[in-house]
């Protein structure tokens, strides 16, 4: 059975740490005194050895940390495999389920589910959604072919198109998005980020982070619109924290949404019954529905669709 385990190679920079000063001031998950218990307990390592706490990290030292298993949230892990050969698996993720493992996820994630069809060191994602985004994933079985893909994505020769669902009634006709993504000082959330367009590039800073999308009307109800949204760009959060800074956040997005407050209580289990009516779904309505990209082995072009969810329909003939 896989089992927890997360490594990391000790930089230059960060040599000559004490190794408990290191773990709380790197990883603050745990305090102080739960990390000299898991040192204690022989579950960090170093180059593979238990270690003292108070030891001197070195430049190009290997780090462990084997964390007990502990409950994880339920998921919905029910993917769907939309092409397989010998070098890649394609498949369509439901929502609600983690690609990565991290935090309280580890058996519950894509990366899971595939390993335990004997993938040997894979799978490898050429590129990931959300944990609440539904759709398209590409993984590649090998890390060659995952490095073809990856440069090919950073190229931007990869296709990739969304759709989603967002509060109001968005303008018939073409918009296209062009700005700058900069972290939201303004916010309580520290990974939420801010959109503002290029007349707006002063109050960018240094970080700030060049991004275009183009969005398209499908569908517009009464008070909820389906919305295309192809990316010009690949950044993190792109086309969640646009919609927001353009008038109509996605639906049930807890940080990009009506309200960002629902975000905080949701990690603290906190949600009421009136939060889940105003939020309209259990998750944020954004799927990855389209991606065309050459084959790293043969270049044949490949296309795949994945369905939009029924529930991003039905709610913009009839929101609650």
């Amino acid at each position: 059975m896989m089992k927890r385990r997360s490594r990391m190679m000790i930089s230059s920079r960060e040599a000559g740490a004490r190794l408990g000063d290191f773990l709380v001031g790197r990883f603050s998950y745990l305090d102080r005194d739960a990390w000299m218990e898991e040192i204690a307990r022989a579950r960090v390592l170093v180059n593979g050895q238990p270690i003292s706490v108070d030891a001197l990290l070195q430049s190009g030292d290997c780090l462990e940390y084997l964390p007990r298993d502990v409950p994880e949230p339920r998921v919905n892990d029910a993917y769907e495999v939309l092409f397989e050969d010998e070098a890649l698996l394609v498949v369509n993720k439901p929502g609600n389920l983690p690609c990565h493992p991290g935090g309280r996820y580890f058996h519950h994630t894509l990366w899971a589910r595939i390993r335990s069809r004997s993938f040997g060191d894979g799978p490898f994602f050429v590129h990931r959604i959300d944990r609440e985004t539904s759709g398209i994933v590409v993984t590649a079985k090998n890390s060659r072919d995952a490095s073809v893909l990856g440069r090919e994505m950073a190229s931007g020769q990869v296709r990739k198109r969304y759709v989603t669902l967002v509060e109001g009634r968005f303008p018939q006709g073409i918009v296209t998005a062009e700005g700058w993504l900069d972290q939201d000082r303004a916010s309580a959330i520290r990974k939420k980020m801010r959109f503002m367009p290029l007349a707006s590039a002063s109050g960018a800073s240094a970080k700030g982070k060049y991004c275009r999308t183009r969005f398209d009307i499908i569908r517009r109800g009464s008070l909820l619109s389906l919305v295309s949204a192809i990316p010009g760009t690949g950044r993190r959060h792109q086309i969640r924290a646009t919609l927001l800074a353009l008038g109509y956040p996605v639906v049930g997005d807890k940080i990009y949404g009506t309200d960002e407050t629902f975000f905080v209580r949701f990690i603290e289990d906190r949600l009421t019954e009136s939060d889940w009516v105003r939020l309209r779904l259990d998750r944020q309505a954004l799927h990855a529905a389209e991606i065309a990209f050459r084959h790293p082995r043969s270049g044949r072009l490949l296309c795949f669709e994945a369905p939009v969810p029924e529930a991003f329909q039905r709610l913009v003939e009839d929101p609650p």
